[in-house]
């Protein structure tokens, strides 16, 4: 029988300062470390909690326009951090002249050199242009062998002009034949295959995946969000290994019907496992949904979807339990998914404080 999913209501001197900022602990359950006298950091960094994570380092990297990833990743790294004890970087895309966050400053995601230090990288950015001296620390981590997560617009998420260094990673390179996206998650940019705005995204677990680590705890139906099914090449390329399929729905309600034709025959895959070899021939586990928008977040199955794979990726499926706790942290009332739509005159230390 369908399970309908539950929900509940809800430069040098910028090196120094991640370092003072890292260099703070925290004796409750989850916290921010204070910063230095009059600076006002760029990011922000949830200590985790006692938990399996304890001592592992996540880096999540925002910066779409859309999709309101600069909410949905401080959202998850608070549940990381406080349910599972992984310290949590959290960095925005920023208007430089502001301060604050920005997802049309497409050229700005102050911190990257946290990667340096990091277990794993959230990313879910979609068409930056970033400056070479903020792609660096982000192709040196790529090409590092550690794990990589990649959320809905990550499969596109650079667009870097031909005469730059890093122009490989973007997402129509014909060099990199689709650039970071297909060639290190497994898809660049291909379509909307729901329509957008108008039909919502059921997941059904994959043919042959249901034993698969990440979805401990997940079955058909637990898995909805009201953004739609992206279009991919099948089969996917390598070693992917759908886990699971974007059932395409009449409407914007986890219970509405699913359409009937093409749209759902074959359905595609909305989220999936793979290698990335790297060039020194270093192997990272990879795993991309093209779910991820903060709006999707209410879905518990969402939730835990992300959670198991952040496991996963940090081969610590053996510590996946179909039961562990993936609540909400604070209030969590995401914005709709939009151009434009993001909330103005927010800092990024304004995600610091800690929930009540």
């Amino acid at each position: 029988m369908l399970r309908v999913p539950s929900f509940e209501k809800e430069g040098s001197a910028v090196h120094l300062r991640y370092l003072l900022l890292a260099m703070v602990g925290s004796a409750s359950l989850f916290a921010v470390a204070p910063l230095p006298a009059g600076a006002d950091q760029p990011w922000v960094v949830y200590e985790g909690a006692e938990g399996p994570g304890r001592g592992k380092h996540i880096v999540l990297v925002s910066g779409d326009e859309e999709y309101r990833s600069e909410e949905a990743l401080p959202q998850l790294g608070k549940i990381l951090a406080t349910h599972h004890g992984f310290k949590c970087t959290v960095l925005f895309a920023v208007n430089p002249a502001s301060g604050e966050i920005d997802p049309n400053t497409n050229n700005n995601i102050p911190g990257l050199e946290a990667l340096a230090t990091a277990d794993l990288m959230i990313i879910a950015t979609r068409f930056r242009n970033l400056p070479p001296v903020q792609m660096k620390p982000l192709v040196e981590y790529i090409e590092s062998g550690k794990p990589i997560i990649g959320l809905r617009t990550a499969t596109h998420a650079f667009n870097i002009p031909d005469d730059q260094p890093y122009a490989k990673y973007s997402w129509q390179s014909k060099v990199w034949d689709g650039g970071f996206g297909r060639q290190v998650l497994g898809e660049t940019w291909i379509s909307h295959h729901g329509q957008h705005g108008k039909q919502s995204t059921r997941g059904l677990v994959a043919p042959g995946a249901a034993d698969h680590p990440i979805l401990r705890g997940i079955k058909d139906g637990d898995i909805w969000g009201p953004t739609d099914v992206y279009g991919v090449r099948l089969p996917l390329p390598g070693d992917s290994k759908p886990l699971v399929l974007g059932q395409v729905l009449q409407g914007m309600q986890p219970a509405d019907p699913p359409v009937e034709g093409a749209q759902n025959n074959p359905m595609m895959p909305i989220a999936w496992v793979k290698t990335y070899t790297t060039e020194s021939g270093k192997t990272a586990r990879v795993f991309t949904t093209t779910m991820g928008a903060a709006n999707d977040l209410p879905s518990v199955g969402v939730r835990r979807l992300l959670v198991n794979a952040t496991y996963w990726a940090l081969g610590m499926e053996n510590q996946i339990s179909p039961e562990s706790k993936v609540d909400l942290v604070g209030e969590f009332n995401p914005t709709s998914f939009s151009f434009n739509g993001f909330k103005k005159g927010v800092k990024p230390q304004d995600h610091a404080a800690a929930s009540q």
